[in-house]
């Protein structure tokens, strides 16, 4: 659980420490902008903007259960950031599976793009669609019978 946080903070330790050399240097403006940028940054590599990540075998299983989307991404990834920011409240009834901590998920993006692992990889109806339009995404969340 620890090491999800560990580039987050490691983000606003660096940003503190610069933004600190930049207040003693008289440049209190810059200062905040940069740490404001740095915080920023880390939130947004941080737990707290995707949904908790389950591996995925449960994924395919809940996604079976339910008909909900699954979504394979990786932290520090802008297009499955977009893609959890314009699916907005919605992103909680996606199953999300990160491939950096997930073999299986990372093997299942690699079978669906030719051995990459391009991400956002999102599957709905046991078909990967790689990078689709949140919008698309989410009226499969209104209607998940719908591939």
């Amino acid at each position: 659980m620890m090491r999800v946080w560990v580039l987050p903070m490691l983000l606003v330790l660096c940003g503190s420490v610069a933004a600190a050399g930049l207040v003693l240097a008289g440049r209190p403006g810059a200062a905040a902008a940069l740490l404001l940028v740095l915080v920023a940054f880390a939130g947004m590599n941080s737990p707290l903007v995707f949904p908790r990540s389950v591996g995925a075998a449960e994924a395919r299983r809940r996604s079976a259960a339910d008909g909900r989307p699954v979504a394979f991404w990786r932290p520090g990834c802008t297009y499955c950031l977009r893609l959890r920011i314009r699916l907005g409240r919605a992103a909680g009834q996606v199953h999300w599976v990160n491939i950096w901590r997930d073999p299986d998920g990372a093997a299942v993006v690699r079978a669906a793009n030719d051995g990459d692992e391009t991400v956002p990889t999102v599957v709905v109806g046991g078909r990967p669609h790689v990078n689709p339009d949140p919008a698309w995404v989410r009226e499969r969340l209104s209607s998940p019978s719908v591939p």
